[in-house]
């Protein structure tokens, strides 16, 4: 049984308050292993071509507000 399917069994046998408690966790774990990918892909410079092509759009009346 690989590590992945070990935690899924482990997870389907957490009572319904446990369970509420894992999935608070594990969002506050996700959201913060994104914010630091998108952080260092900000400061390394990979989403640099992104924003040149949001500024692009903008300046070319491509853009609708929200």
């Amino acid at each position: 049984m690989s590590k992945i399917e070990e935690i899924e069994d482990a997870i389907r046998q957490l009572p319904s308050t446990e369970l509420s408690l894992f999935r608070e966790w594990f969002a506050r774990f996700d959201a913060g292993k994104w914010e630091n990918k998108f952080e260092s892909d900000a400061i390394s410079g990979r989403l640099d071509s992104l924003a040149d092509e949001a500024l692009a759009d903008f300046r070319a009346g491509r853009c609708t507000d929200l």
